[in-house]
């Protein structure tokens, strides 16, 4: 195992603060620590805390990390395990990723700019944009109820009969479904509550909502996102790919799954190549250093007015149904997610806010503290579908943000 890093003071431009809006911008998928740190700033990035986050790469669970910290303390860029299992290379700091569900902090962006050019009301309706996509049994259901999970949609089932397993997905990871397959399979089931009473995540309504720009705009969703997002901040790594695009340019590494042969050994399947069918909900690739770049002019107001900034960190006041994310700490049983982020209260006075995103062979993060003056972007390999650890994910950020446990 080796685990390099480069450790210098940011040179990255100070833009425009986005106001009382934010705080520390983090995603997490189970459980925390207790004693998590006391709001105020953090302390200074720890680099050996940090390497020692990633260190030991690669075991049973994990073959690789790539860890992004930068800020007005400066910028640590560590890589941990192989590249490439077969070839021994090493981790590109700079390389693509599958970035899964943090692609919907994209797709909720459109959506808000949209909303300020007029061109979308976030209290009309789907059926008002996308007439006839939805089961007319379906109540009315907004836009924002979409964006921010109380939508109370079904959820996505077992497309192309997928049982969970390694197995299948390596016998499958060429195959695609459309946003339109998508919207057609879930309206087959009820309702899972009434719109707005509840929150329950559901990647069915980033599928609507990348819909939704396309009829809007009367462009492709990659078009919008190439225009609004993507060319303007020059984040020239990041892309959403067709369906049946399964390649993956200078990787930051191989992702692999791991296996078992009918003799019950096991190998390690490479899934490097997959199809991101999951689109404007969880299909996007990047790299750390864009990230990095669109989550700092994301918090810092560059890319949407007030009123819609507001948005990105507006929780509803609902209960929260069967999201582990949200029954934690003190807030524990209330909705904690927005329009394309995550409130996460690990104690009383520590408020964090993001996104993780996850594809099979790929855990990812996003972190910001509330002035982005530091964030925080992880990319992990994990060789379950179940994904990274927490402990491995939660170590990261700790080390990053000086976080009590790690």
């Amino acid at each position: 195992m080796t685990v390099t890093a480069v450790n210098r003071r940011s040179t990255r431009r100070g833009w425009a603060s986005a106001g009382a809006v934010g705080a520390l911008v983090v995603a997490l998928t189970a459980g925390v620590a207790t004693g998590a740190q006391a709001a105020g700033p953090p302390a200074p990035p720890d680099a050996q805390a940090l390497r020692a986050s990633i260190a030991g790469l690669p075991n049973a669970q994990l073959t690789s990390a790539v860890v992004l910290v930068d800020g007005k303390d400066g910028r640590w860029s560590g890589t941990s395990g192989s590249g490439d299992l077969a070839t021994g290379r090493p981790v590109a700091a700079d390389g693509r990723f599958r970035i899964g569900s943090i692609s919907k902090v994209f797709t909720a962006t459109v959506v808000l700019q949209l909303a300020a050019e007029h061109r979308v009301d976030l209290d009309g309706t789907v059926q008002q944009y996308l007439p006839g996509v939805l089961p007319s049994s379906y109540p009315a259901i907004t836009v924002r109820q979409l964006l921010n999970h109380t939508s109370g949609l079904p959820a996505g089932g077992d497309l192309g009969g997928d049982d969970g397993s390694a197995q299948w997905f390596v016998g499958h990871q060429d195959e695609s479904w459309t946003p339109q397959q998508v919207v057609a399979e879930a309206g087959n089931r009820p309702m899972q509550f009434q719109p707005g009473t509840a929150q329950q995540y559901n990647g069915l309504n980033y599928f609507l909502a990348g819909l939704l720009v396309e009829q809007v705009t009367g462009h492709p969703y990659a078009h919008e996102l190439n225009a609004r997002l993507l060319r303007p901040l020059g984040l020239h790594s990041t892309s959403v790919p067709a369906a049946d695009d399964t390649r993956l340019s200078h990787p930051t590494a191989h992702a692999y799954l791991t296996v078992t042969r009918p003799d019950g050994s096991t190998e390690q399947a490479d899934v490097t190549k997959q199809s991101p069918w999951p689109w404007a909900e969880g299909g996007m690739i990047s790299s750390a250093p864009d990230l990095d770049r669109f989550l700092t002019a994301l918090l810092r107001g560059r890319l949407l007015p007030p009123a819609q900034q507001a948005e990105l960190f507006s929780v509803p006041d609902v209960p929260n149904v069967h999201n582990r994310n949200c029954d934690i700490g003190p807030t524990a049983g209330h909705a904690c997610f927005s329009t394309g982020l995550m409130r996460f209260s690990p104690s009383d006075g520590v408020v964090l806010w993001g996104k993780t995103g996850s594809r099979p062979g790929y855990t990812n993060g996003i972190f910001a503290t509330q002035d982005a003056s530091r964030d925080l972007v992880y990319s992990l390999t994990p060789t379950s579908r179940d994904g990274a650890p927490f402990a491995a994910q939660y170590g990261i950020a700790a080390a990053a943000f000086g976080l009590a446990g790690h």
